[in-house]
């Protein structure tokens, strides 16, 4: 049987304002706070979602997972570390962010370093989870095989039983946060006739320099 399914039709003519460099911070953080700050207030659905990608004998592998923090030194996720997306990081730390904002015909991409926050920020921030997705950290074997539904609803059921009565319990020794350094950041502005504009902040030793790409 021959499935296809013809895509080529749908497209958009974004009509939003363009992007100049004068209007950018010099710091992108400082500039991705704006952008988010935007995102929080238009996105509908999750605006902190955004695309991890990583790379393990030279195959790359992406997923969705949530930003949970950013500061000065860069972009804050947390995960298993024993899952794909962990074993990948300790082979090669060198990943790549994604940020889709239709509603303001946005994208943003970084590139960067990650690395494993320390083990009092990762239990600070897993003391303010709710409990059934703290229960899930330590029930969850993620990325390995298991044999069907009911394995991992045991493994919660026994997790719920070890730590029944105790509001506070640790943080699996397996779970924690990652900070991702950026080394490159682009902020894409969606323009019509796909003019857009795409602009580029790239690390030079402690200050960064902007530079504009065709789109």
């Amino acid at each position: 049987m021959s499935i296809r399914k013809e895509v080529s039709g749908l497209r958009q003519d974004y009509q939003n304002l363009g992007l100049k460099k004068s209007q950018l911070h010099a710091d992108p953080i400082q500039q991705f706070e704006a952008w988010f700050e935007e995102a929080v207030q238009t996105v509908q659905h999750e605006p902190n979602a955004m695309s991890l990608a990583t790379v393990s004998e030279g195959r790359p592998s992406v997923r969705i997972v949530l930003l949970k923090g950013f500061d000065e030194r860069g972009f804050l996720f947390y995960s298993n570390y024993h899952s794909k997306k962990g074993q990948d990081i300790e082979g090669n730390p060198q990943v790549a962010l994604t940020f889709w904002w239709p509603e303001l015909a946005r994208q943003l991409r970084i590139e960067g370093i990650a690395s494993q926050l320390s083990t009092e920020e990762s239990n600070h921030y897993f003391q303010q989870r709710g409990r059934g997705s703290r229960i899930g950290a330590w029930a969850s074997p993620q990325s390995q095989i298991i044999r069907n539904r009911e394995e991992l609803e045991k493994n919660v059921e026994g997790v719920t039983k070890r730590f029944e009565g105790q509001e506070v319990f640790p943080c699996p020794p397996h779970w924690g946060g990652y900070l991702v350094q950026p080394e490159k950041m682009e902020f894409w502005q969606g323009r019509s006739s796909r003019l857009h504009d795409r602009l580029v902040y790239e690390k030079a030793g402690d200050s960064w320099r902007i530079v504009r790409l065709a789109p």
